[in-house]
């Protein structure tokens, strides 16, 4: 479904995404992790058009799409949602999806700005629904708690309707509860036929829903496989633990 081939990305002298190459399959949950500063948000903004690569190709179905604008990617079908909660906080629950519906579309013409079709309405409220919003739907964005603003940055993406799902840190600052419904959502979106690549530290979320996990280190993948062979990998241990010295 989607193919990272030599991505690398280069900031001035700093090499922050070196040579990564990831594939992603149709409807599999893909867990992305590794330390702070490891480049995992590097590579969702490389794949969603925020950065262009410095060198390296992004596929979705074999289609190249590297350096699409982030619009042009969101209408190809790849949504996400950021590290960094970044809703319209002056716009409604209902708005912010709205505007996000009309991106999916690519609504150019005044019309489509002014009015929603009668799909586009149902695919609001289901998204709502969903995400456990429904009854907020008139709230100012920047008046929900933030587990509320956590749910609506996921809402934003799936009412797009995206085939791939781009989750960068969705339980972060989270409590065990809310942790726990996330997992729930993450399941169902797979049950509903998602392509799904979860970028967490939180490993308990990341070990209990991917069915592979990739590992980046200082910008370069050190270890890819089932969770538990990952979790038992020396690199991987070294990469968050740091290495014993005589």
């Amino acid at each position: 479904m989607l193919a990272i081939e030599g991505l690398s990305k280069r900031f001035g002298g700093v090499q922050a995404v070196q040579r990564v190459d990831l594939q992603v399959r149709q409807n599999e949950i893909l867990g992305l992790i590794g330390p702070n500063g490891s480049g995992k948000s590097t590579i969702v903004n490389l794949v969603t058009g925020v950065y262009a690569p410095t060198e390296g190709r992004v596929r979705l179905r074999a289609r190249d799409i590297t350096g699409w604008a982030p619009h042009r990617v969101l209408a190809a079908g790849i949504g996400r949602t950021f590290q960094s909660i970044r809703l319209f906080g002056g716009l409604t629950v209902w708005q912010n999806l709205w505007v996000a519906r009309q991106a999916q579309a690519g609504a150019g013409r005044l019309r489509g700005w002014l009015a929603v079709d009668r799909a586009g309405m149902k695919r609001i409220e289901a998204t709502l629904e969903f995400c456990r919003l429904l009854d907020r739907r008139d709230e100012l964005a920047r008046n929900l708690a933030f587990g509320e603003q956590r749910r609506l940055e996921l809402a934003r993406t799936l009412t797009a309707d995206p085939e791939v799902v781009l989750l960068d840190e969705p339980a972060a600052g989270m409590n065990v509860a809310e942790i726990e419904e996330l997992r729930d959502r993450i399941l169902t979106l797979k049950q509903r036929g998602k392509t799904i690549v979860l970028i967490e530290h939180h490993m308990e979320l990341v070990m209990e829903v991917a069915e592979r996990v990739a590992v980046l280190n200082f910008g370069e993948k050190i270890a890819e496989g089932p969770p538990a062979r990952v979790q038992d990998d020396e690199r991987v241990r070294e990469a968050y633990l740091g290495k014993r010295r005589d």
